[in-house]
């Protein structure tokens, strides 16, 4: 996931549930594939975050010294100002960006 590209509110809005069961035909099932899809966003970003902070690692452990790295710093206030992933995935759910389906419905 390229975090640079999520385009999408920072804060809670006040949305219309009704535009919630619109493709799925049911809001609880719409919940379902928000939250799923939120978990599969936060795990990404929490992945590419500790790949990016993997850099910095040391392979001594000092209880004595703490190292303050600035790129460091800067990388966690990054994704500190990313919008929290149940916000992309409703963003996403709203804007037609997720597939989703039932296999039961399927056969």
């Amino acid at each position: 996931m390229e975090t640079r590209k999520v385009k999408t509110d920072n804060n809670t809005v006040t949305r219309d549930i009704r535009k919630f069961d619109v493709e799925t035909g049911n809001i609880y099932q719409s919940v379902v594939v928000i939250s799923k899809r939120a978990n599969q966003i936060g795990l990404e970003m929490k992945e590419e975050l500790n790949n990016k902070l993997s850099e910095f690692a040391t392979s001594t452990d000092n209880l004595e010294e703490v190292f303050e790295n600035r790129e460091q710093i800067e990388i966690a206030r990054h994704y500190e100002q990313l919008p929290k992933p149940s916000l992309i995935a409703i963003s996403e759910f709203l804007n037609d960006k997720i597939y989703s389906r039932i296999p039961e419905r399927d056969l």
